[in-house]
């Protein structure tokens, strides 16, 4: 494979050595690795991140490794967005897993001929390998574009990035913008508190930010037919996933390969909001609607009073 990998871990040995495995059997040629450190008040993290870094120094393939260890604890914001950042001051482009995302081997070969395809096409902002639907009925292609990137394993661009801001800065302009209104009303329902409450400072996430900057450039990401990465990071040692989300395949199937690619670049807004109403248990009636949207303008008051107070 062509394209460098890099590797996000903290506290986790046990999958952290499932993931590190699945790398070693694709032998990238160029690997980064980023891990966080421990948090001060969590007795035997110490001892967590020291194993996990004993496992991913096991470089025994031909490879170019750069390190960027964190003795102190960035969190689940800082330290995947100072990575990626980090990644793509090195590279022009790479695949990113993080220590609970378990891709099947196929995943690594689909990214890098994608990464290869889309590298000039600035509408394609990144390549996901995760599917919520397992299989996404009425595809015919081996993958298609949605408006909203997935970061449960995935890949993308130096070009991308540019732009990525993790205050979001931005979102108040586009939440008053044509862009925004044009967007589903289902999605407007399920994303407006979730992005208003990341925009007053919680919860400690990077990936409402990486959502915001696809929607402000009209980028789309490509989403395979059928599930290639497993996350094993729910449970009640999780950060922010204690529980499994609606919508979250519990097996991979292989890519089948040669790909069969869209006939064009162009956004499968049925499966998108599908996605939306399965994984948020959004209802299409108007009543259900009309609740999502007195509940969501309740919580967004609440938080257009925190936000000046906490930016």
């Amino acid at each position: 494979m062509k394209a460098a990998v890099a590797l996000i871990a903290f506290n986790r040995p046990v999958t952290t050595a499932r993931v590190f495995a699945r790398i070693r059997e694709a032998r990238p040629s160029r690997l980064f690795i980023a891990l966080d450190g421990p948090r001060p008040d969590r007795p035997g993290e110490a001892e967590l991140c020291a194993e996990v870094r004993r496992i991913v120094e096991d470089v025994d393939w031909p490879c170019e490794v750069e390190r960027s260890y964190s003795d102190a604890n960035l969190g689940c914001c800082h330290r995947p967005a100072s990575a990626i950042a980090w990644v793509f001051s090195r590279v022009e482009e790479a695949i990113f897993l993080e220590d609970d995302i378990l891709p099947d081997p196929t995943f690594f070969a689909y990214c890098d001929e994608l990464l290869a395809r889309y590298r000039d096409e600035p509408r394609v902002m990144s390549i996901s390998g995760y599917n919520a639907f397992g299989e996404s009925a009425g595809v015919a292609e081996s993958y298609w574009f949605s408006a909203y990137p997935r970061s449960w394993g995935w890949a993308s661009w130096r070009r991308a990035w540019q732009g990525f801001d993790v205050q979001m800065r931005g979102w108040p302009a586009f939440r008053a913008s044509a862009a925004w209104r044009a967007l589903p009303s289902e999605a407007r329902e399920v994303y407006e508190p979730w992005m208003q409450n990341v925009y007053a400072g919680q919860p400690n996430i990077w990936d409402a930010q990486w959502l915001l900057l696809a929607w402000q450039t009209q980028g789309v990401t490509a989403i395979p037919q059928r599930n290639l990465v497993e996350n094993l990071g729910f449970g009640a040692d999780s950060t922010n996933t204690p529980h499994v989300p609606r919508l979250a395949p519990s097996r991979t199937w292989p890519m089948e390969f040669p790909l069969r690619h869209p006939a064009a670049i162009q956004r499968d807004r049925a499966q998108e909001v599908e996605w939306i109403r399965r994984e948020h248990d959004v209802r299409g009636t108007a009543a259900g609607r009309a609740v999502h949207r007195l509940l969501h303008r309740v919580k967004r008051g609440v938080m257009d009073v925190i936000a000046p107070a906490t930016k």
